[in-house]
């Protein structure tokens, strides 16, 4: 709960007991060959826990019981309704471990508490139940044929589903895959990155508490490089959903044609614009800018870092910003006053060191930040860290860093916004501001993301999809709209005598 001290938690911490096994056929086991890896601290270094390192094996073993599951009918075919109250009651389970989760998320991927506790537990757990909730209300269909036919459509699981999680939002994402997979019949193997399996671990545990057959969930910690691709390759795998870079996921869908053309979701990488006109609430516009950037330490796919500003303002406007990121220095993951926590490990804030070189090396403006912090902790914290004079050709412009790095851009009339904003391989998310209804309502429908918000960041809910445009992806995460993804189209086609 947020009314616990940084003291509580460390003690709560100190206490915990993290399971590490795998999760198959609803028992926790060691990987087949006895591998392990260690689970490191973000904020300080020090090992949390040795977790199963699963290998092809496990994922062979882990196939055949999710095919025997499926094919059983021991959930796909148990009536939606009765699917719905097991996937409700997991969501209860969540929410009462919810401060033991909360914990495991915080230690595991260097987020702070305030985050979890307020942020990343309940919105899995109201995923999870909202999903649940849904599936005995989505109604098959009977088609407008001639009177002397019957068309029905019918909304079938695709069979077994691999879901590869990052290690960003591990809890949040992981929620995003199993909800509406499972709650449409399907049976899943789920692979967390590997630095950050522990949360998906204990609530696959809650999972079988709460009535899941065995077999229909199960969790394989293991290296992304070997164990990911294996399933991306493995022919007795129906549908594969991934979360995390352009990259891995350009290859994972190459892997599909490789082997069985299975369905094949990706939501990827952004360099999502965040677009502000002078006639803004400046005051508001700077708050969030702040937060579209820093918020989880700018690991995430949609962070606003490319901050597209009126001339007219953008002096003005940055110094306001730069004033906000006051507000996101680094600190204790476990001190509920902390906003923004470390760097996953010591590579990523190695690659957001070298951004900052690149950034300068390019010309532009190192307004503030810059350097690490923290250092003597043990861990990979990083200044909030804003450029101006940034042009949108610059590499801190185009590439993602996936850090707190800020590339502020002036534009001069919407239409430079705009084509400033589509100047970009990605298409995930964005935001404009502005208190002129034609002007937000025109910008925001020309820029080709799957997410705009108009006068806010990060806006939107479990009830609207969530996916992008070009190659931040394709398919979508939550809402109805997500079982389209896990879900195959039946036509069955009837003529009377």
């Amino acid at each position: 709960m947020l009314d616990k001290t940084k003291q509580d938690w460390g003690a709560q911490a100190a206490a915990i007991e993290i399971e590490g096994r795998a999760f198959i056929n609803g028992r926790y086991e060691d990987a087949l060959a006895g591998e392990t890896r260690a689970s490191m601290s973000p904020a300080d270094g020090r090992k949390l826990a040795d977790v199963a390192s699963c290998g092809t094996e496990d994922a062979d073993r882990a196939v055949v019981n999710a095919r025997a599951a499926f094919e059983s009918g021991v959930w796909a075919s148990m009536a939606p309704a009765d699917r719905k109250m097991v996937l409700v009651r997991w969501a209860e389970l969540i929410l009462e471990h919810a401060d033991e989760i909360a914990l495991l998320e915080s230690l595991d991927a260097g987020k702070p508490i305030g985050d979890t506790t307020g942020g990343d537990v309940p919105a899995a757990a109201r995923t999870i139940r909202w999903s649940g909730e849904a599936i005995d209300k989505v109604y098959d269909q009977v088609a407008p044929v001639p009177a002397n036919c019957l068309a029905l459509v019918q909304r079938l699981p695709l069979g077994v589903v691999a879901a590869i999680v990052p290690w960003n939002f591990p809890l949040t994402t992981t929620a995003w895959k199993l909800a509406p997979s499972l709650a449409t019949g399907n049976s899943v193997i789920l692979k967390p990155a590997s630095n950050t399996p522990l949360s998906a671990l204990r609530i696959a545990g809650l999972a079988s508490e709460a009535g899941l057959p065995d077999g229909v969930l199960q969790v394989l910690p293991g290296p992304g490089g070997s164990l990911g691709r294996h399933l991306a390759l493995h022919n007795d795998i129906d549908g594969l959903t991934f979360t995390g870079s352009t990259e891995v996921g350009k290859q994972l869908m190459r892997y599909s044609g490789e082997s069985n053309l299975k369905r094949t979701f990706l939501e990827l990488g952004g360099k999502s614009p965040n677009i502000v006109f002078a006639d803004a609430n400046l005051e508001k516009a700077a708050a969030f800018a702040a937060i579209a950037v820093f918020y989880n330490g700018g690991q995430t796919c949609t962070a606003g870092t490319r901050l597209i500003v009126e001339e007219g303002i953008r002096e003005q406007f940055v110094e306001m910003v730069v004033a906000q990121s006051k507000k996101w220095m680094p600190g204790d993951p476990l001190d509920p006053a902390t906003t923004m926590g470390p760097m996953i490990d010591a590579a990523q804030l190695n690659t957001v060191a070298e951004y900052v070189d690149i950034g300068q090396a390019e010309g532009a403006s190192l307004v503030t930040g810059g350097k690490q912090i923290m250092a003597e902790s043990g861990g990979s914290y990083h200044e909030p860290t804003i450029f101006d004079g940034v042009k949108n050709s610059m590499r801190i412009a185009q590439e993602e860093i996936f850090g707190p790095v800020m590339s502020v851009i002036g534009f001069r009339d919407a239409e430079e916004a705009v084509a400033i904003a589509n100047d970009s391989i990605y298409g995930l998310a964005g935001a404009v501001w502005s208190n002129n209804i034609n002007t937000a309502h025109r910008v925001a429908a020309a820029v080709r993301v799957g997410t705009m918000g108009i006068n806010n960041y990060f806006g939107g809910d479990i009830t609207v999809p969530f996916g992008g445009f070009k190659q931040s992806g394709n398919g979508r995460d939550k809402s109805i709209h997500a079982f389209d993804d896990y879900t195959e189209l039946k036509t069955t086609w009837i003529e009377f005598e």
